[in-house]
C-alpha cells in the first residue's frame, strides 16, 4: 500500500513538471488530468509535495502555487466536505511548514496558502473559524527568528481582514506591532514588509475613518520605508504608496507635505531607475485626481510641481528619427512621455486657476531654450495642459496660439513636430472657437509645414494636426479655403504615391488620405468639383495597396473613399458606386483571411455602413455579404479573468490586458484586442436597422438575439449603448412581419432591458436604455408589459427616485467637508446634472407608459407618487420641480378625469410655480395649465380664474421674450388659448382675445405654435369679430403673424393647420381691395413666406 501511494505521488510529482513544461500540448494534456483529479486527493498530494524535502525547488513551488489557486476558486466545492480531522491536518501541517521551511521562497507561499485559507474561514458574523493562526501570528511577530517575523507579517500583509470582528479589540496591538516592525533596525526586510502591510491594513479599512485617524502615526514609517527601499532597489512600499493615494488619500493628510516632498525628492532624483521616478511621480498625480481640494491647499508644495517638466526633457537623440515610415507607439516607458501624462492629469485634477500661472512662466523659458529638447518639451507640455486648464488658457489663447505658430518653421525637426501636436490638441480642446479665430494663420502654418518633403514624420505630423483641425471646423470657415487645401493635398498625394511606388515609403500618404477625407466630410457637397480630382487615385490604391505593410494604408484609403461618396452624395457618387462595391466585395470574400488585428476590419465595417446611407434602399442587396462578418465581429467575446495578485503579477498591460482592482487582493481583467471592432460592428447594426428598415427584417432575429446578450453581458460601454440603441429600431424593421411577430420580439428584449435599466452602472450607457426602453413602449402601446414587468420596473423606478435623493444629501455633506472650495463645487455640479439627466430618463419612461395605459396604470403609479410629490415641494433644486411637474402634466395628460383624485398634491404646487425665477419651471407649470384646460374636465375648472392673471402677468413681463425666457413665455401664450378654446365660460375670452392676438406669433415652441395656429384658424374660420376687427382690419396684421411663422418654420407644409391658413388666405386672394392691403404691410420675407405656405398647403 505504502508502495503504490509512493508510486501515485511520484506520478503526481511528474504531472507537476508537466504542467510547467514549455511544450503547449504537454501543457494542456496535463492540464487535463490535473483537472480530472478530485479535490481531496489534490490537497493530500499538493500538502505532500509542499513539505517533501526530496522534491525539487520548482516542483514545490507549482505545488504551493496550484494549492493556493484551489483555495481561491473552489474552497466552497472541496473544504466544508473534508473530514474534521482532516481539515485540522491542513490547517497544522501550514503552520508547522512555515515554520520549518528551509527556502525563503517556498516559505513565502506557503503564508499565501496560509492567509488565503483563513480569508475563507472567516463566516458571516466575522468570526475567525482558526483561532490558531491568530496565536501563531503573535507568536511570531514577537519571536526572535526573524524568518518567523517575515511570515507573520506576509501572511497580514496578504490577508489584513484576519482579525475578523476581533479587529478592534486588538487595534493597539496590530498597530504595536507594525511600529514595532517598522522600527526593526537590523533587519530592513522587514522594515518594507512592515510598510506594505500597514498599507495593506489602511487599503482593507478605507472607509473605516475612525480607525485610520487611529493609526494615523502609522504613515511616517511608511514614508521612511518608502525611501529606505527604493534606495536598496525595491519599489514595493512605493507601489503600496500609489495605491494608498489612489483609494484612500484622506488618510495622507495629517503627512501631506511630508508625502508630496518625498514623492518630489524622488522624481527628481536620476540616481533611481525611470520605473521609480515615475511611480513617485503617479503619487502626485494620483492625489491630484482623488484629492484635489485638499491638494490645493498645499500651494507652497504645488509650487514645485514643474519639476515635472525636467522629465519630459529626458528625450534621446535620434538620427533616424525625422525618416522613420513607422508610426512606432510613444515609448510608454519614457520618462517624457510618463511626465507629459502626469500633467495633463495634475491639470485636470487641480485646475487651470493653480496650474497655469504656476507653469507658464517655466514653459515659456523652455520654449526659449537653445537646446532643441526643452523647446520640444515645453510645446508637448503645452498640448498635455489644454484640457485642464481650459478656461485660463481661452483667455490668452491668441498670445499662445501666435508663439506656437513659430515653432512651425523652427531648424529642429522634433520641435516642428511638437509644434503641429500642439495645434492639433487645442484644435480639438478649444473647438470650435480656436477655428473661428485662427482659421487663416493656422491653416497656411500647417499647409507650409507638410511640404517638409526631408521629414516625412513632421510631414504626417502636419497632415494629423490638419485633421483635428478640419474635423471641428465650421463648414463655412473652410470653403474659402478649399481651393488652396485641395491643391496642396492633391500635390504631396501624387508625390507620395510615386514614393509609396519607388521607395515604399507610407506614412504620409496615410495621413493625407485622412486629411483628404477629413476635408470633404466637412465641405459636404462643396467637395463635388474636387471629386474626380481624387477617385481615380483613391480606388487605384485600393486594388493595388495588397500587400500585409499596407494593410492601414489601404484601410484609411476606403475609409477616404465612403466619406467622400457620403460627402458629395448620391448622384455625383453612382457612376463610382458599383466599382468600388466591387471593390469593397472583393476585400470582403478575403475578409475571412483576415488576421483578427487586421486594421482593414474596422474601416471595412464603417465603409460599408456608410455605403448603406448612401445607396439607401438599393444597398440591400449586399447584406447577405456584409452580415456574415459583420455579426462575426460584433460577436467576438473578449478574454475575462478573475485574479489574485499573486496572478497578476505574472500578467502584464502590455499583453493587451486591463485591470480593474476589486478590492482584498483581488483583481478583474479583460483583454481589449478586438473589443473597438466589436464596438464598432455593433454601431453599424444600428445604422443597418435605421436606414434600412423593413429591408433589413430578414435579419432582425438574430441581430436581436444577439444585442439582447451584449447588453447584459459585455464589458464594453460602446456596446451597451449600441445594444440599447438597436431595440427600437428593430421593432420597426420587424413592424412588416405582423403584430405577432412584433410581439414575439419586443417579450425577447423587454425582460433584458428593465434587468439593464436596474443593473448598468455607467450613468451615460443607463441614460441610452432608458431612453430606449420609453420608445420601444411607445412603439408597442398598451398591454406591451406584463404584471411582472410592471413589478419589477415600478422597484427600478423607485430605486432611482430614492437614490437621486439621496445623491443629492450625499452632495450637500460634500458641501460641508474642510476641502470644499469652487473646483470640488464644478465637480458636484456635474454629479447633479448627471444625476438630473437620470432623472429625465424616469420621467421619459413615465411619459411612455402613460400615454399608453392611460388611467388604467394610476394604482401602479401610486408606489411612487410620494416621491415625484417630494419632487415639486418649494425648497427643492429647480431641475427637480421642473421635472416632477413634467411628470404630472403627463398624468393630467393622459389620465383625466382620473388625475384630478391627485390635484391635492399638484394644483397649488403649479400655481405657485407660474410664478418661478426659474423659466424651466414656469414652461412645466403652464405646460400643466393647459393640458388640465385641454383634457382635465369639470374639476379643473374652478383653477382657470386663478391660473389665467398669473399667465397673462408672466406674458406681459417685460424680459419674457428674452432667449432664457421665451420657452416659458410661449408655453404661457398657448395656455391661455388652451383655456379660451376649452373652457371659455371660465374666463372673459373677449377682453383677453385682443391681447392674445398681439403676443403671436409663436417661433420658439413648434408644438404649441401648432395648437396655438389651430386656434386661430377656429376663430378666424368662425368670423370671430374680436379677431377680425371691424371691416377685417385686423387682416394685415393676421397675414403678417401667419407670413413670419412660415418663415421661422413654426409652420410646416404638413401640419394640420397649414392647410386651413392656406385656405384663409386664398379666400382674401380672391378680395381684390382686401388682398392688396394685406399684402402691402408685409416686407419681402413675408410676401415670400406668404407664396411658400400657399405652394406647400
Amino acid at each position: 500500500m505504502a508502495i503504490s501511494a509512493m508510486a501515485e505521488q511520484q506520478q503526481f510529482y511528474l504531472l507537476l513538471s508537466n504542467l510547467m513544461s514549455p511544450d503547449n500540448t504537454v501543457r494542456k494534456q496535463s492540464e487535463e488530468t490535473y483537472d480530472t483529479i478530485p479535490g481531496q486527493t489534490k490537497i493530500t498530494f499538493l500538502l505532500q509535495a509542499i513539505h517533501d524535502v526530496s522534491a525539487a525547488e520548482e516542483v514545490k513551488q507549482m505545488a504551493a502555487v496550484l494549492l493556493r489557486r484551489l483555495l481561491s476558486s473552489s474552497f466552497e466545492e472541496v473544504y466544508p466536505s473534508l473530514a474534521i480531522d482532516m481539515q485540522t491536518a491542513i490547517k497544522t501541517e501550514l503552520l508547522a511548514g512555515i515554520q520549518s521551511e528551509g527556502s525563503s521562497n517556498i516559505r513565502k507561499k506557503v503564508c499565501d496558502i496560509a492567509a488565503e485559507l483563513a480569508r475563507n474561514l472567516i463566516d458571516e458574523d466575522g468570526n475567525n473559524q482558526w483561532p490558531e493562526i491568530l496565536k501563531f501570528l503573535f507568536d511570531s511577530v514577537n519571536s526572535q527568528d526573524v524568518n518567523l517575523r517575515e511570515a507573520a507579517l506576509h501572511i497580514f500583509w496578504n490577508f489584513p481582514g484576519i482579525f475578523g470582528n476581533q479587529q478592534q479589540h486588538y487595534l493597539e496591538v496590530i498597530k504595536r506591532m507594525l511600529v514595532q516592525c517598522m522600527q526593526d533596525q537590523e533587519n530592513p526586510q522587514i522594515r518594507t514588509l512592515a510598510a506594505r502591510a500597514a498599507s495593506s491594513f489602511i487599503l482593507t479599512n478605507e472607509r473605516n475613518t475612525a480607525l485610520l485617524k487611529h493609526i494615523s502615526d502609522l504613515l511616517p514609517g511608511i514614508l521612511q520605508a518608502v525611501n529606505e527601499s527604493c534606495y536598496c532597489g525595491d519599489d514595493s512600499v512605493l507601489k503600496s504608496l500609489v495605491e494608498v493615494a489612489d483609494t484612500a488619500p484622506k488618510y495622507l493628510r495629517p503627512n501631506l507635505e511630508a508625502t508630496l516632498q518625498l514623492s518630489l525628492k524622488l522624481c527628481a532624483d536620476t540616481n533611481l531607475t525611470n520605473m521609480q521616478r515615475q511611480l513617485a511621480l503617479e503619487v502626485i498625480a494620483t492625489l491630484s485626481e482623488t484629492a484635489a481640494a485638499m491638494l490645493r491647499k498645499h500651494t507652497n508644495i504645488v509650487a514645485q510641481i514643474p519639476q515635472m517638466l525636467s522629465m519630459m526633457v529626458d528625450l534621446e537623440e535620434d538620427e533616424e528619427w525625422a525618416m522613420s515610415d513607422e508610426l512606432e507607439d510613444d515609448d510608454f516607458d519614457s520618462n517624457a512621455v510618463a511626465g507629459e501624462s502626469a500633467l495633463d492629469r495634475i491639470a485636470c485634477g487641480l485646475g487651470g486657476k493653480i496650474v497655469l500661472p504656476m507653469i507658464k512662466q517655466h514653459i515659456m523659458q523652455m520654449l526659449q531654450n537653445p537646446d532643441w529638447k526643452y523647446r520640444h518639451a515645453g510645446l508637448m507640455a503645452l498640448s498635455a495642459i489644454g484640457e485642464g486648464c481650459h478656461q485660463q488658457m481661452e483667455a490668452i489663447l491668441s498670445e499662445i496660439v501666435s508663439f506656437v505658430l513659430l515653432f512651425c518653421q523652427d531648424p529642429h525637426p522634433r520641435v516642428r513636430y511638437a509644434a503641429c501636436n500642439a495645434i492639433g490638441q487645442m484644435a480639438t480642446d478649444f473647438a470650435p472657437t480656436f477655428q473661428k479665430k485662427f482659421h487663416d494663420k493656422v491653416i497656411s502654418a500647417l499647409l507650409q509645414t507638410m511640404e517638409d518633403q526631408s521629414n516625412p514624420r513632421v510631414q504626417a505630423h502636419a497632415a494629423a494636426a490638419l485633421i483635428n483641425f478640419t474635423e471641428d471646423c465650421p463648414k463655412t470657415l473652410l470653403i474659402p479655403y478649399l481651393d488652396s487645401l485641395v491643391q496642396h493635398l492633391h500635390v504631396i498625394m501624387v508625390a507620395k504615391l510615386q514614393e509609396l511606388i519607388q521607395k515604399g515609403t507610407k506614412l504620409v500618404l496615410e495621413q493625407v488620405v485622412t486629411s483628404i477625407a477629413s476635408v470633404a466630410d466637412t465641405a459636404e457637397e462643396k467637395f463635388v468639383p474636387y471629386y474626380d480630382l481624387f477617385m481615380p487615385s483613391l480606388k487605384h490604391i485600393v486594388e493595388n495597396a495588397v500587400q500585409k505593410e499596407l494593410r492601414l494604408l489601404r484601410g484609411k484609403t476606403i475609409e477616404c473613399i465612403s466619406l467622400i461618396g457620403l460627402a458629395v452624395g448620391k448622384e455625383k457618387f453612382i457612376p463610382d458606386a458599383s466599382a468600388v462595391m466591387q471593390l469593397l466585395l472583393k476585400t470582403q470574400t478575403d475578409f475571412n483571411d483576415l488576421e483578427d488585428d487586421d486594421p482593414q476590419l474596422s474601416y471595412m465595417i464603417s465603409a460599408w455602413a456608410r455605403m448603406c446611407k448612401i445607396l439607401g434602399k438599393e444597398f440591400q442587396q449586399y447584406l447577405p455579404v456584409v452580415m456574415g462578418p459583420l455579426m462575426k465581429t460584433a460577436s467576438i467575446k473578449p478574454e475575462v479573468a478573475l485574479l489574485d495578485t499573486q496572478d497578476m503579477e505574472n500578467m502584464s498591460e502590455d499583453d493587451g490586458w486591463e485591470f480593474v482592482n476589486l478590492g482584498d487582493q483581488q483583481s478583474f481583467g479583460i483583454k481589449t484586442a478586438g473589443l473597438e471592432e466589436k464596438a464598432t460592428a455593433c454601431q453599424m447594426l444600428v445604422c443597418y436597422a435605421k436606414e434600412l428598415k423593413e429591408g433589413f427584417v430578414e435579419y432582425t432575429e438574430q441581430v436581436v438575439k444577439l444585442m439582447t446578450l451584449l447588453g447584459s453581458l459585455t464589458c464594453f460601454s460602446r456596446v451597451r449603448v449600441a445594444a440599447a440603441e438597436s431595440m427600437p429600431l428593430l421593432l420597426e424593421c420587424a413592424r412588416v412581419r405582423g403584430p405577432e411577430y412584433l410581439s414575439q420580439m419586443w417579450h425577447f428584449m423587454c425582460d433584458a432591458l428593465i434587468k439593464s435599466i436596474g443593473n448598468e452602472p455607467d450613468s451615460d450607457v443607463l441614460s441610452e436604455i432608458m431612453h430606449s426602453f420609453a420608445k420601444c413602449i411607445e412603439l408597442m402601446g398598451d398591454g406591451c408589459l406584463n404584471n411582472e414587468h410592471f413589478e419589477e420596473l415600478g422597484g427600478i423606478l423607485k430605486g432611482k427616485l430614492e437614490e437621486h435623493f439621496k445623491n443629492q444629501e450625499v452632495r450637500q455633506a460634500k458641501r460641508q467637508d474642510e476641502d470644499y472650495d469652487e473646483q470640488v463645487e464644478e465637480t458636484l455640479q456635474d454629479e447633479d446634472d448627471n444625476d438630473v439627466y437620470i432623472l429625465t430618463k424616469v420621467s421619459d419612461i413615465l411619459h411612455s407608459i402613460f400615454s399608453s395605459y392611460r388611467e388604467k396604470v394610476l394604482p401602479w403609479f401610486e408606489q411612487l407618487l410620494q416621491l415625484i410629490v417630494n419632487l415639486i415641494c418649494p425648497h427643492r433644486p429647480w431641475a427637480d420641480r421642473q421635472w416632477g411637474l413634467c411628470i404630472f402634466d403627463d398624468v393630467i395628460e393622459h389620465c383625466s378625469p382620473s388625475s384630478f383624485k391627485y390635484a391635492e398634491y399638484f394644483l397649488r404646487p403649479t400655481m405657485q410655480s407660474l410664478c418661478d425665477t426659474s423659466p424651466e419651471v414656469r414652461q412645466a407649470a403652464a405646460y400643466g395649465i393647459g393640458v388640465m384646460a385641454q383634457f382635465g374636465g369639470e374639476n379643473y375648472r374652478p383653477a382657470f380664474t386663478e391660473a389665467v392673471p398669473l399667465l397673462v402677468g408672466v406674458i406681459q413681463s417685460p424680459d419674457s421674450r428674452a432667449k432664457e425666457n421665451v420657452n416659458a413665455t410661449e408655453n404661457c401664450i398657448s395656455a391661455v388659448a388652451k383655456v379660451m378654446k376649452y373652457c371659455p365660460e371660465c374666463i372673459n375670452v373677449n377682453e383677453i382675445l385682443p391681447h392674445w392676438l398681439s403676443w403671436l406669433p409663436l417661433n420658439e415652441d413648434k408644438e404649441e405654435a401648432v395648437h396655438t395656429f389651430s386656434y386661430l384658424c377656429d376663430l378666424i374660420e368662425s368670423n370671430n369679430p374680436t379677431v377680425l376687427g371691424p371691416d377685417n382690419t385686423n387682416l394685415p396684421k393676421i397675414f403678417i403673424i401667419i407670413a413670419d411663422s412660415v418663415a421661422n418654420e413654426s409652420i410646416k407644409g404638413e401640419d394640420c393647420c397649414s392647410k386651413r391658413l392656406a385656405n384663409v388666405i386664398r379666400q382674401v386672394q380672391v378680395s381684390g381691395g382686401l388682398w392688396t392691403q394685406c399684402v402691402s404691410v408685409l416686407n419681402e420675407t413675408q410676401q415670400k413666406a406668404i407664396q411658400d405656405l400657399l405652394n406647400m398647403a
